[in-house]
């Protein structure tokens, strides 16, 4: 396993000169792959999040919890999932979002991301590359631009520059809704759902996890009755070197500043009809 940016390619040397010390984001690794794949005899690559076949393998999530919840004659009114590149989201939402575009039922659906890296929150709606070393296609999808770096801090896997250019009609369309969180109430909510489920989450799932205790809450003050559906995505086993710095006091939060997400903005491509 190599992390990247590594000194292994042409891109993740051209990134670490122009980020020394970066701890790069999912854009630089699928760059790195890009090449590698290309230039080995042999080799394929398959990108795991952001298109669409991805979130249409990811579907199967969706509709295994919605023939769950209909043996139990439950109807969710909000589902909330976590999003880096969209692809679980995606998954976990495509039958109800289909009943709710076909005019069938309303569904409240709220993704959450990492307030250090907004793509959806405050970013543009334009076309973009899907990597940081610009090798792959344009997408239309809410971006802070490819030559966007998160800042170091934990995110849960969720470090990418834009978002499923499927999520991204959706929510400039007004189906969905977003809102980002910082880390340490990430892991708050995190360590909250462990002692009362027996659960270690990902930190990944923890971001849905904080804004469904949000709107548990928010009912609990109004009295309203709402069945709440968020995707665990995983178990936090492999991370647990974020969960010793969360207790060690050690887990930053960093909310980028407009001039820190102008940067890789400016550099998405200029051409007429983008990013109007």
């Amino acid at each position: 396993m190599t992390p990247s940016p590594s000194m292994e390619t042409e891109i993740g040397r051209k990134i670490l000169a122009e980020h020394p010390g970066t701890t790069g984001s999912l854009g630089c690794a699928i760059s790195e792959a890009v090449e590698t794949a290309t230039q080995n005899e042999g080799y394929r690559y398959v990108l795991g999040s952001v298109l669409n076949q991805v979130l249409l393998h990811q579907s199967i999530i969706g509709m295994e919890t919605k023939i769950a919840l209909d043996q139990y004659g439950i109807v969710p009114d909000m589902i909330i999932g976590c999003a880096g590149g969209g692809s679980n989201l995606g998954g976990l939402i495509s039958p109800f979002m289909g009943e709710k575009l076909r005019g069938e039922r309303d569904y409240q659906f709220i993704t959450v991301e990492p307030a250090s890296c907004p793509s959806l929150t405050r970013g543009v709606y334009a076309y973009d590359f899907c990597d940081t070393g610009m090798v792959c296609p344009l997408a239309k999808m809410y971006t802070l631009g490819s030559g966007f770096i998160p800042s170091p801090n934990h995110a849960g896997g969720l470090r990418y520059h834009g978002m499923s250019s499927i999520l991204s009609q959706l929510y400039a369309d007004g189906y969905m809704e977003a809102r980002s969180v910082g880390q340490v109430e990430v892991f708050q909510a995190a360590e909250a759902f462990a002692r009362v489920e027996g659960i270690l989450p990902a930190p990944e799932s923890s971001h849905a996890i904080k804004v469904a205790i949000d709107e548990a809450m928010k009912c609990k003050e109004t009295g309203e009755e709402k069945t709440i559906v968020f995707g665990l995505t995983g178990t936090g086993y492999f991370d647990m070197m974020a969960y010793e710095k969360f207790h060690n006091g050690e887990m930053t939060d960093y909310i980028p500043t407009d001039e820190d997400l102008k940067q890789g903005i400016d550099g998405i491509p200029r051409f007429p009809g983008n990013m109007e």
